[in-house]
């Protein structure tokens, strides 16, 4: 029997090694049984069993409050990455839904963000911009704020260092229309 690397966990399972993609545990793990062919047919003595685990090892925490009836401020804890983009989507989308045009994320408690997290901020960006509205990124950790120069997302998404900076700008954009697109 060996020893398999699944993700960040060690499980145990016999033939093979199994390796995870990304850094992420798979939801199911299904250990090759030294006595199964390569073809995938068991002997009848031996069972396959699945090892059912959990796929969000960083959970994400969201919360909404309102500095303004048409702004919302939303503060994100955890890793914003493929298993966490879902939920956050979900938080901005039901914000939209409820009439909110500006957007402040305060991402100081992100201490990574993958494309799925940056491929969502751009996505309520543009609805934002339809609307019109905005959205503004706040705080952003070290990590973050270098992926957000690097792709050129802070070119797009404004990025400021205090929620009341960010408030600021929402004033300035309202005030003068035509300066929307900063």
């Amino acid at each position: 029997m060996g020893v398999g690397f699944v993700g960040i966990r060690w499980a145990r399972c016999e033939g093979e090694r199994h390796r995870g993609g990304a850094g992420r545990t798979p939801a199911v793990v299904r250990p090759r049984v030294a006595s199964q062919s390569p073809a995938g047919v068991r002997s009848p003595d031996r069972q396959l069993s699945e090892v059912l685990v959990s796929i969000a090892q960083n959970p994400l925490s969201v919360e909404v409050s309102l500095p303004r009836e048409d702004v919302a401020l939303v503060t994100v804890e955890g890793h914003l990455d493929l298993d966490t983009a879902t939920e956050f989507q979900a938080h901005l989308a039901n914000q939209l839904h409820h009439g909110r045009q500006h957007f402040v994320l305060d991402l100081s408690a992100v201490p990574f963000m993958d494309s799925s997290g940056m491929n969502i901020i751009l996505r309520v960006y543009q609805e934002a911009r339809d609307l019109p509205g905005s959205v503004h990124v706040v705080n952003p950790t070290p990590a973050v704020r270098r992926i957000l120069d690097l792709t050129g997302v802070s070119l797009t998404v404004p990025v400021s260092e205090k929620v009341d900076d960010a408030l600021a700008l929402i004033d300035r954009q309202e005030a003068s229309p035509q300066d929307r697109n900063v």
